[in-house]
């Protein structure tokens, strides 16, 4: 157990520093895509996050087959699924949210508190407009942030996404991707989830609050999803198991 935890607070610190930068790439891409509109960071989202349960599904379906041998394929698809989707839905959907609640940055502009609940087909597809609502619950409806919860809205791809990452790993389980990329998808889908709430200004504080949500929502995930997770359900768990490393080599057995 204390090499296990050993391992784990190891790779924590191994991950931060590539963490931050990755944080950064994700204030680059709410800068750049600040105005597009809900509409266009909801199909960005639907590009990174199934992205990253891929990943998570490789990472975590491959190491678990490495160093559990006799396992059967019900059990990968069950661990494969929870790591993957499990993890980056909270990574990539609910701690951005409760980050996006805590920062406030749903809060509108003048020009959102007019405009037509039924114009932003994503931001307000639980209220298609219908007679009777008022101007106080178009700006209530405004102000909250929306949790986007993406292997449920958008099932069709983050549930086949998982299950292709899954096949991945069982077939060839030494895929090489490095776990840099998977940090990066993972920092990017969350920054989106940001963006499709954001209806204020991005003052610098602002984003100052948004990189310190976008590291916590990547770094602690991510080393769950990849490391802790599989560990977990492994018998004979090696003190030293780096779940990215794809090309590390095979436990040792008893002579």
């Amino acid at each position: 157990m204390r090499g296990r935890i050993a391992a784990i607070s190891s790779e924590l610190k191994h991950h931060a520093p590539f963490t931050l930068f990755g944080a950064a790439t994700g204030i680059v891409c709410m800068l750049l895509f600040h105005n597009a509109g809900q509409t266009i960071n909801h199909r960005l989202f639907l590009v990174f996050h199934p992205a990253h349960v891929v990943l998570s599904a490789i990472v975590t379906t491959s190491l678990f087959k490495r160093y559990e041998k006799d396992v059967s394929l019900v059990k990968l698809l069950v661990i494969g699924y929870l790591g993957a989707v499990g993890v980056a839905t909270v990574s990539d959907c609910v701690l951005p949210y409760f980050g996006e609640t805590v920062l406030g940055v749903a809060l509108p502009t003048h020009a959102d508190l007019h405009q037509h609940v039924g114009d932003d087909p994503y931001a307000h597809d639980h209220d298609h407009g219908t007679a009777g609502h008022d101007d106080h619950s178009h700006e209530d409806c405004a102000t909250r942030p929306r949790l986007h919860l993406g292997f449920i809205e958008d099932w069709y791809l983050v549930n086949p996404a998982a299950l292709l990452g899954i096949f991945i790993a069982y077939f060839w389980p030494r895929t090489t991707f490095p776990h840099a990329g998977h940090v990066l998808v993972s920092t990017w889908a969350s920054s989106f989830h940001v963006l499709m709430n954001t209806h204020t200004e991005l003052t610098a504080m602002m984003l100052v609050g948004v990189f310190v949500v976008l590291f916590i929502a990547v770094w602690l995930p991510c080393c769950i999803s990849d490391i802790v997770f599989p560990l977990l359900f492994i018998k004979s768990a090696p003190p030293h198991a780096h779940g990215h490393a794809h090309d590390a080599p095979e436990p040792e057995t008893a002579p």
